[in-house]
């Protein structure tokens, strides 16, 4: 799931450094991550897992993080398969 996490920051994040130079961990939005990418980048998200993000969860610790927004899609995936 990193990989393609990876993948759509590097397409929509807008980083002005390159992607395999950010750990998981690393902050996103100290990197260069804008508001307006943020919301590009959650679009890229929600088609890549077929998922939606409920309003509760549209935050910036969301997407503070490749490992946060790694998280975030396991816990809308969990709870997709319990509803």
């Amino acid at each position: 799931m990193n990989k393609t996490i990876r993948d759509l920051v590097a397409k929509f994040g807008k980083l002005p450094t390159s992607i395999d130079q950010i750990a998981d961990d690393a902050d996103l939005y100290a990197a260069g991550l804008t508001s307006f990418a943020s919301v590009q980048l959650m679009l890229g998200i929600e088609e890549a897992f077929d998922i939606e993000f409920p309003d509760n969860l549209l935050n910036r610790k969301s997407f503070a993080s490749i490992s946060a927004i790694a998280k975030t899609v396991d816990l809308i995936q969990d709870g997709r398969k319990v509803a």
